[in-house]
């Protein structure tokens, strides 16, 4: 059976999920945060979320705002379960929306699922796709502006250049005070700690997904892309606010508000989107209230500006990871075989080609028959970009035009995927020199855009 006849089966056989319930505890180690979702005459789950407590000095996790944001958390990671068969009614028994919350969880949850939709030819629109009903009438919370004296920054690392490029330059002008990492690794710790962070110093987040999820999966019911960063940000939030920390510096760049599918709204990176960080500044002012401030430090640059900047912080060269497929093994390696390990290996090239890139990721990309597609795809000249966190077109195209002039420059030999470029497509003009660019539609302070022009442009450096 086809994807899309299993979503109208599984939308009349389960017509409605529910969010039973939420609870928070904690003890000398850890915060432990846990959920309820269940779709009725299928399976129950309790997914669960530990933040280790080390020596931080967390505010009190049982007051009406903390249990608000706890019970926000459970609105974004109930999207993982919901999808194994889209219901068409998400039942809320456990705490309270109006209808412009409800309006702005089924925005993200739409289009957060956008690629789930797309990949499983899935039919819907964003009016139909789901209702949400809350069985409270009233509001159990308290919206009352939350004020204290927060200051700091938490910077969430996930083991790539893009968050160590943030991380490096508030680290140089002494702003970051806490690296967080969701479900930790050997690679993620370890970047932290080439930054001088101390293990303090470093929040680590551990996730549980509930083991019928991964049943339901095996057994073929609806799974695809999920929009991690909005848990993400929900969740870096109420850790600013335990920690009272001012700032959680996301390192989003502007090229994740491309989408996907030329002519649709199908972004694999929406949660990473600006229009989801304007969004989620917008409803967490207005009901989640804490004085913390969620944005994106990178989002005036281009992926090609944070590689340039990368190529230079060469103590992570031998560490930093970004490849999924890898992720998953035992050991963090780069598979040299998806695309978003070529991505990296094409947006760093015109700075690290070709021995430096070659010691990184144990071969040359460029040579790599097998990856020719998928490099068709990456420079747009396919039916759609890879579904992966790669950047632009026009990026992608910069990158590959300038590392073959400067092969040629030198009279060196093109790879087999270069010289296939230089074959059949045209050179871009290299002369636009897109790394001398900065977005101005950000959500930086004058302080934070000065600190990142410094690096960007190396003023007084």
């Amino acid at each position: 059976m086809n994807n899309s006849l299993k979503f109208e089966e599984y939308r009349n056989k389960y017509k409605e999920f529910y969010f039973n319930n939420y609870s928070v505890k904690q003890d000398s180690k850890a915060i432990y945060l846990q959920y309820e979702f269940e779709i009725p005459n299928l399976a129950k789950f309790n997914p669960k979320i530990k933040i280790l407590k080390k020596n931080l000095n967390f505010k009190d996790i049982n007051t009406k705002y903390a249990k608000n944001m706890i019970f926000h958390i459970g609105l974004i990671e109930l999207i993982s379960y919901w999808k194994c068969t889209c219901s068409p009614k998400i039942v809320i028994k456990c705490g309270y929306l109006n209808e412009n919350q409800i309006k702005w969880f089924k925005k993200l949850y739409f289009y957060g699922l956008g690629e789930l939709f797309y990949t499983n030819n899935i039919q819907t629109n964003i009016n139909d796709f789901v209702n949400i009903e809350c069985i409270n009438e009233t509001n159990e919370f308290e919206y009352e502006e939350i004020k204290d004296s927060s200051n700091g920054y938490i910077v969430p690392i996930g083991g790539g250049k893009d968050s160590v490029v943030t991380l490096e330059t508030l680290k140089i002008n002494n702003k970051t005070d806490y690296a967080l990492i969701v479900n930790p690794k050997p690679v993620t710790l370890e970047c932290a700690k080439i930054a001088g962070l101390e293990d303090n110093n470093i929040i680590e987040i551990y996730r549980q997904i509930d083991q019928n999820l991964i049943d339901l999966n095996k057994q073929g019911f609806i799974n695809g892309h999920t929009p991690f960063s909005a848990m993400l940000a929900f969740l870096t939030y109420f850790v600013a606010y335990l920690l009272s920390k001012k700032y959680v510096a996301l390192s989003n760049e502007n090229s994740a508000n491309e989408s996907n599918i030329i002519g649709e709204k199908v972004n694999h990176q929406y949660s990473k989107s600006y229009e989801f960080e304007c969004d989620f500044e917008e409803y967490s002012k207005e009901y989640l209230k804490a004085p913390v401030k969620y944005f994106s430090f990178l989002r005036p640059l281009n992926e090609l500006q944070i590689a340039k900047i990368f190529a230079r912080k060469e103590k992570y060269h031998k560490v930093f990871k970004s490849c999924n497929v890898g992720s998953k093994e035992k050991e963090w390696k780069w598979c040299c075989n998806c695309a978003k390990c070529l991505f990296a290996y094409t947006i760093l090239s015109p700075y690290l080609y070709k021995e430096k890139l070659v010691k990184i990721f144990g071969e040359d990309l460029f040579e790599k028959e097998n990856l020719l597609q998928t490099f068709i795809e990456l420079t747009g000249n396919g039916i759609a970009k890879p579904f992966d966190c790669v950047g632009t077109f026009e990026e992608v195209n910069f990158a590959i035009s300038k590392t073959i002039q400067n092969l040629e420059s030198k009279n060196l030999s093109l790879p087999y995927l270069l010289e296939y470029y230089k074959n059949n497509y045209n050179l871009v003009d290299t002369k636009n020199d897109i790394t001398m660019l900065y977005n101005e539609e950000n959500n930086l302070n004058k302080e934070q855009n000065d600190m990142l022009r410094k690096e960007v442009f190396l003023i007084d450096k």
